[in-house]
């Protein structure tokens, strides 16, 4: 028997470790048990799990992050399962808590990342390559806070020339990122100010306001909503002055080994935001 206590404070007790028979509930958290090598203990996915693709085409799929299909994961008679306080909701992990045991990640930031990664890595019994990933998602962090000007300590940034932007999540209505959020820590580590900070975590807002709180560059997010050129020409259309930037929200939002690729593509993404260089999804 083993016994933690996870990221939402909830003690998760489990009968045998390490756990053999896992179910994951988040797409970047399944892509980090890939990492770690657990090719045979990952027994069940949910539907946006994409990566890896072999896993999405062969594992068991369980439902969405948000509709859980209980009666698939009992069949599947998991030993652990693997979720978020924002992916999943809380009654439903209650519900699961009532199958088998679960562990909930709680992220906001890069340093809650690299806890949730060396946390995962004990309960499946992959303690040394998930603190060999971690010390290599720091090193790269440490390089990227060198060419954005940030202050190279994981938990303290600071940028006085930083770029104003806005990170839009949604459309109809728009949605952007505000404060307390992944994504906004990962915005603060490429240097920019998000000039939703101080605002509700994903706020609703206007392009008028995108105008009257200064926004030099809007960047649209490629999930959960695909925004398109004819998005962005809408928005062109009505504020002429501000450069819209597509971004990989992928690159922006999976906290697991995807942050291995994470920091070169915050690099390149600067680069051409530097020369005024719009960067396309490909």
């Amino acid at each position: 028997m083993f016994t933690c206590t996870d990221q939402t404070n909830e003690v998760v007790t489990l009968n045998s470790h390490p756990a053999k028979r896992i179910i994951s509930l988040v797409p970047s958290q399944t892509e980090l048990l890939h990492y770690l090598g657990l090719e045979d203990e990952v027994v069940g996915i949910t539907k946006f799990c994409v990566y890896p693709r072999l896993w999405f085409e062969h594992k068991k799929r369980v439902g969405g992050t948000k509709s859980i299909h209980m009666d698939a994961i009992g069949e599947l008679n998991p030993d652990l399962i693997i979720g978020n306080k924002e992916e999943n909701i809380r009654t439903e992990v209650e519900e699961l808590r009532k199958m088998a045991p679960v562990w909930v990640s709680d992220i906001a930031t890069l340093p809650d990342a690299l806890e949730m990664i060396q946390q995962v890595g004990l309960l499946v019994g992959k303690q040394q390559e998930a603190l060999t990933l971690v010390g290599q998602i720091e090193q790269r962090f440490k390089k990227l806070a060198e060419i954005t000007g940030d202050n190279c300590k994981l938990n303290q940034l600071t940028n006085t020339a930083a770029k104003r932007v806005a990170y839009l999540i949604w459309h109809e209505p728009y949605m952007a990122v505000g404060r307390d959020t992944f994504i906004g820590d990962m915005l603060r580590r490429c240097g920019f100010e998000n000039i939703f900070e101080n605002e509700s975590r994903y706020p609703m807002v206007n392009l008028q306001q995108l105008e009257s709180l200064q926004c030099e560059y809007l960047l649209l997010s490629s999930e959960p909503f695909p925004f398109k050129e004819t998005h962005a020409e809408e928005i062109r259309q009505q504020l002429p002055n501000v450069k819209v930037v597509f971004v990989d929200g992928e690159m922006f939002s999976w906290y697991g080994s995807r942050l291995l690729m994470a920091t070169q593509y915050f690099k390149e993404l600067k680069e051409s935001m530097n020369g005024d260089l719009a960067p396309r999804l490909s």
